[in-house]
């Protein structure tokens, strides 16, 4: 299968005052699930807040059952962060469909959340924090 693959170039931008970026850990209990299953449980996320976007949890790939996702040809790039790869939750159905993305290869400014998943919240039934 062939891709269409651009040769223009990607502009890369460093987060700022109109673009912040903050990554902090999340010292609670994150928890995601779809289908009544658990995919996702841990005590070692990083909450990153970006400009005014909402704030998104990024789990450890390790606690993430990787045998509940699948990786899906989808990927996007951004100029903050990088490429990013998707993963699918089949249990979600066709709502969970690149319900998951992460850059596997992060900018520097971002480095932290390699080897991190993030999910849509509206692809999956909950990303709940806990004591």
């Amino acid at each position: 299968m062939s891709q269409n693959i651009s040769t223009a170039p990607r502009s890369i931008k460093a987060p700022g005052p109109d673009h912040p970026i903050t990554i902090e850990r999340n010292t609670a209990r994150v928890v995601v699930s779809v289908g009544g299953r658990v995919i996702a449980d841990t005590r070692n996320a990083f909450t990153l807040r970006e400009a005014s976007y909402p704030a998104v949890q990024y789990i450890p790939r390790e606690d993430v059952d990787m045998s509940l996702v699948e990786r899906t040809n989808h990927s996007t790039y951004c100029p903050y962060k990088g490429d990013s790869a998707y993963y699918s939750i089949p249990a979600g159905g066709e709502r969970s469909v690149n319900a998951i993305w992460t850059y596997e290869d992060p900018f520097s400014f971002v480095g932290s959340i390699k080897g991190h998943f993030a999910f849509y919240t509206d692809r999956v039934d909950a990303v709940e924090e806990l004591p």
